[in-house]
């Protein structure tokens, strides 16, 4: 997977309080908090791990994953809805990335309001093609410099056994959040996060909340399902959701050639 960014993400948020004026109507169902947590109980964590090694663990492994990924292909269908389940617009297409840092987005069907697709889901496809490729270099990722863990303990996530820590802001920062990460306790990965903001996003936006999850497809971690819920002052809650699905990898090094690659690199530096 190339390397985690949230700030895309998050963008989300800033993207869905632009459409203010699309839906007149206010919700007759305002949900005033959607819990994060799992059903799944949370176990004491191992005496053998803690929020230092956590963090290693984690940058590393994701390096030597980044540098073993050379492309890939997925579907993605992104589609925006308010409490009562109607689907205000909704788009769908394959999304491809080529290592280092190229992505493209070929749309293949979309419907609903065309205001809604062009005020926040062409903005958002273009934001993430831009993140991939560089051109927008603040720093948002999940590391020590940005974020503070909490280790909380360990969870069932699915399939997948995870360790779970809170994740604390180092600084009020619109793209940055808080919130908690759950990190599978052998590939070091990241499979879930749940959180919002760490700073307030606009006057329109009440308040913020998000749900990413992640797969494991042939050794890589991929996005699953993105959920973003957005109460917007005077208009009620809008929901995103961008399923991603039919993942193909097209291209990858051996881990081990991966592992070097990035000790060549080091060295460089």
């Amino acid at each position: 997977m190339p390397v985690m960014k949230i700030r895309f993400f998050l963008i989300t948020l800033i993207l869905l309080a632009m459409m203010v004026g699309v839906g007149r109507a206010r919700s007759q169902s305002d949900r005033e908090d959607r819990s994060a947590d799992l059903a799944t109980p949370v176990e004491p964590p191992p005496p053998d791990i803690d929020e230092n090694r956590l963090f290693t663990e984690l940058l590393a492994h994701n390096e030597m994953r980044n540098a073993a990924l050379l492309g890939y292909t997925e579907q993605r269908t992104y589609e925006v809805t308010d409490t009562t389940g109607k689907v205000r617009a909704q788009q769908s297409g394959q999304m491809e990335y080529r290592a280092p840092d190229k992505k493209t987005f070929v749309t293949t069907s979309e419907s609903g309001s065309g205001v809604v697709r062009h005020l926040a889901l062409n903005p958002l496809i273009a934001t993430e093609i831009e993140v991939a490729s560089g051109k927008q270099r603040h720093d948002s990722s999940i590391s020590p410099a940005n974020y503070t863990f909490e280790l909380i303990g360990e969870q069932q996530v699915g399939p997948y056994h995870c360790f779970l820590v809170r994740a604390i802001p180092k600084r009020p920062d619109k793209y940055l959040f808080e919130g908690k990460v759950w990190i599978d306790s052998e590939d070091f990965a990241v499979v879930r996060i749940a959180g919002h903001p760490a700073k307030k996003l606009s006057f329109w936006i009440e308040r913020a909340d998000f749900v990413r999850e992640y797969q494991k497809i042939d050794g890589f971690w991929f996005s699953k399902k993105d959920e973003t819920f957005v109460k917007v002052r005077l208009y009620g809650h809008k929901v995103l959701t961008i399923e991603h699905h039919n993942y193909t990898v097209t291209g990858a090094r051996k881990i081990e050639e991966s592992t070097q690659t990035v000790e060549r690199d080091q060295a460089q530096d």
